[in-house]
């Protein structure tokens, strides 16, 4: 990594420091002050390797503890999600590439405007330094975390759920109905009863919708108990977002809830058209 890295992805430093241009492999005793390479280290190393302890100073290699691979650690930045979106944060070190010059390598910008509008130019800039450097692969993080293989697949798990719970709803609704359509149907008597003695349409209206509104609302927070408890079930299904998110939690709640009133509102229609004679008569 460049000394920019870690700033440029507003990754933070926990302890330590940033790595600095002039740490290079032909010099480090000059710049840094040590007898070996410098290394920086996230913190899921050290709490794995390093438990109680301060990294700092530190210094680990391969497996062999080769001279060559010996590295002091001389800083420790927060972890920063460097394998599959799923998966748990790994231990990493970052070498600086002053130390380990390659062929290939990537390039990190961060920008205040639409990265559709800035690649063509970053390339561009790339091509200006060096006419000779090939650029490949030009991508916005979002565009990456989007097209990534991980999201193409929880996407369509995702796709598959909403599709089984839109049709939820729709029972859910239809069931509503009937319910409500059944529980009118039963009280014609009652409520021609009513009408002939004087209630107003709003009245009956109130008298169907508060049923409705009251097995909505038992559902609603039936369905809520249940959701929180079943949400590390989809845990494995979801990155950056939270299983018992709030927000949505109360926005399908809402969503619910206008769902009943709207499945309970032809069937208070129809109440308030019922003839008291008819229905008298009828009984």
């Amino acid at each position: 990594m460049s000394a920019d890295y870690f700033t440029t992805l507003q990754a933070r430093l926990e302890r330590g420091r940033y790595f600095i241009e002039a740490e290079d492999e032909s010099k480090p005793q000059a710049v840094v002050l040590l007898d070996c390479n410098v290394v920086i280290i996230n913190q899921a190393l050290a709490r794995s390797y390093f438990p109680g302890q301060d990294p700092i100073g530190q210094k680990i290699g391969d497996t062999q503890l080769t001279p060559k691979s010996i590295k002091e650690i001389v800083g420790v930045v927060d972890d920063i999600h460097e394998g599959a979106l799923d998966s748990d944060n790994w231990p990493t070190e970052y070498l600086p590439i002053n130390q380990s010059p390659d062929a290939y390598f990537s390039v990190v910008a961060r920008t205040s405007q639409t990265p559709d509008s800035v690649l063509p130019a970053f390339d561009a800039v790339i091509h200006q330094i060096d006419p000779g450097l090939g650029t490949i692969g030009e991508a916005s993080m979002e565009q990456r975390i989007h097209n990534s293989s991980i999201a193409y697949v929880h996407r369509s798990s995702a796709f598959l759920v909403g599709g089984f719970a839109a049709v939820a709803l729709l029972l859910g609704v239809i069931g509503l109905y009937g319910v409500i359509a059944y529980s009118v149907s039963q009280r014609t008597r009652e409520i021609g009863v009513r009408m002939a003695l004087g209630a107003e349409r709003s009245a009956v209206y109130r008298l169907v919708l508060d049923e409705a509104v009251r097995l909505a609302a038992i559902g609603i927070v039936l369905g809520l108990l249940c959701s929180v408890g079943a949400a590390s079930l989809i845990r494995n299904l979801l990155f950056g977002t939270a299983a018992a998110d709030p927000l949505t939690l109360i926005a399908v709640a809402a969503m619910l809830a206008v769902a009943a009133l709207a499945a309970s509102y032809f069937p208070a229609r129809r109440a308030t058209k019922v003839d008291p004679m008819e229905a008298l008569r009828y009984e």
